[in-house]
């Protein structure tokens, strides 16, 4: 599909800007940066060029994100890619964290995604073409131990598991991936983290850009099938 509609969730700042930048130079693609606060948003991407458009996406408040879905699917005739990018990272083990946080971190890592595809993989495959990318974390496989805190590793691996059973459940021409980015500097990771946001960005790209050959289904590090 040469013109495409693309939706990156949490495209404002560090991975998902990294994201939104590199499906940007290619002007064939609009660009859909969301984010909680759209000013921020709006600014940022007036900075990126033409082909880029904030649009309004608060995953972590279920009325609001209802409203926001509502409003991009009148908007926009279709979603041709959805990088599902936005996380939040509550610190705690299972017994010390409240489940107000286990709430917000299910509904932003796992619960956002799934309404998401809801809303737009019926076109997808309705037009014959989708890509979905799921940003994850090596941090969260089972077979690297689930080393990330309680919420983070629960709800990340959860966004796992939805997308390996959608991929099975889809037909050919609509691809579901997920991702590690790998140790990045961003909010989330510190600045001490030994990649940049435009590194973490790369195998994200590289799914979203798939050809139709292009597998589904996987977990990707680096270009590279990982372990789940």
């Amino acid at each position: 599909m040469k013109n495409r509609i693309i939706l990156v969730t949490g495209g404002n700042p560090g991975i998902g800007l990294a994201i939104v930048k590199g499906l940007a130079r290619n002007p064939k693609n609009t660009v859909l940066l969301g984010c909680r606060n759209l000013a921020d948003c709006t600014s940022e991407a007036r900075k990126l060029g033409a082909n880029v458009e904030a649009v309004h996406l608060n995953l972590a408040e279920k009325v609001q994100f209802a409203q926001n879905i509502g409003t991009l699917k009148q908007t926009y005739s279709r979603v041709d890619v959805l990088i599902n990018n936005a996380g939040v990272l509550n610190q705690g083990s299972f017994l010390s964290v409240p489940f107000e946080k286990l709430d917000e971190t299910l509904r932003v890592n796992t619960l956002g995604p799934y309404e998401l595809l809801r809303a737009f993989v019926p076109g997808m495959i309705e037009n014959g073409y989708g890509r979905v990318v799921n940003v994850s974390s090596g941090w969260v496989a089972f077979n690297e131990g689930l080393a990330g805190p309680f919420c983070y590793s629960f709800t990340k691996a959860a966004l796992n598991a939805l997308t390996l059973t959608l991929a099975k459940e889809l037909p050919k021409h609509v691809k579901v991936n997920s991702m590690c980015p790998g140790w990045v500097r961003t909010r989330m990771g510190g600045m001490q983290a030994t990649r940049s946001p435009e590194q973490g960005a790369e195998t994200a790209l590289w799914l979203a850009n798939l050809p139709e050959e292009g597998p589904s289904g996987g977990f990707y590090r680096d270009k590279q099938r990982i372990e789940w």
